[in-house]
């Protein structure tokens, strides 16, 4: 339960997200020197199994789909196995260049960043959104719980979808977020889905991030 005297650190003011506005503007990989993990044990080291430097996301069956060419804004974000159906705002980077997230007073939305891809186009797109506020739980509360396999639809304003995949899902500790796993260049469409996560303290907020990785499997 969130504390009601005092607001949580906001999990964006992570050392992630000082160094997101790298990996997403330029055209190289941010590399940290040090990989730990959270909760859920220690981070896989490399990342270099899947042909694109991804680990897990290489297994596919059947062809896979043709990315969207044209860029066209999301509308609606949807995750039917947690019962997730929500709106969806645009991101920039705030003023300090670091990336920014739907507002308190906004804790059902979820946050598209709109330097990266649009739903479906080719490369790393990146969702955000909250776990709780002071008034209960927001639109992510349950993001760690979703499934490796389930789908992820994200609609488009030209009417659109474009269908993820689950590939998995991690937890890392701020200390050890690994910036080029997470935000790295993908030369298919992938999308990550970020809210906090781990355990809260009043001094310094949650310890951990939830990252979802998923991969384009279908358009509509």
């Amino acid at each position: 339960m969130v504390p009601r005297r005092r607001r949580p650190r906001p999990w964006y003011r992570t050392r992630a997200y000082r160094l997101v506005r790298t990996a997403l503007l330029a055209a190289v990989l941010v590399t940290v020197g040090v990989r730990c993990g959270g909760p859920d044990g220690p981070a896989q080291a490399g990342g270099r199994s899947g042909g694109d430097g991804r680990q897990g996301e290489s297994g596919d069956q059947a062809p896979p789909p043709r990315p969207l060419a044209t860029r066209s804004r999301p509308t609606d974000f949807r995750i039917p196995s947690l019962g997730i159906d929500a709106p969806v705002m645009g991101l920039r980077l705030d003023r300090d260049r670091q990336l920014s997230t739907p507002p308190l007073d906004r804790p059902k939305e979820v946050g598209w960043y709109q330097g990266g891809p649009t739903p479906g186009q080719t490369g790393t797109a990146v969702a955000v959104g909250h776990r709780d506020t002071l008034t209960g739980a927001a639109v992510f509360a349950a993001l760690a719980q979703v499934e490796p396999g389930k789908p992820i639809e994200v609609r488009r304003a030209d009417g659109r979808t474009a269908v993820y995949s689950v590939d998995r899902v991690k937890v890392y500790d701020k200390a050890g977020f690994p910036d080029e796993e997470v935000y790295g260049p993908a030369k298919r469409p992938e999308l990550r889905v970020l809210t906090c996560g781990g355990l809260y303290s009043r001094r310094t907020g949650y310890t951990s991030n939830v990252v979802v990785f998923a991969h384009l499997t279908a358009t509509g």
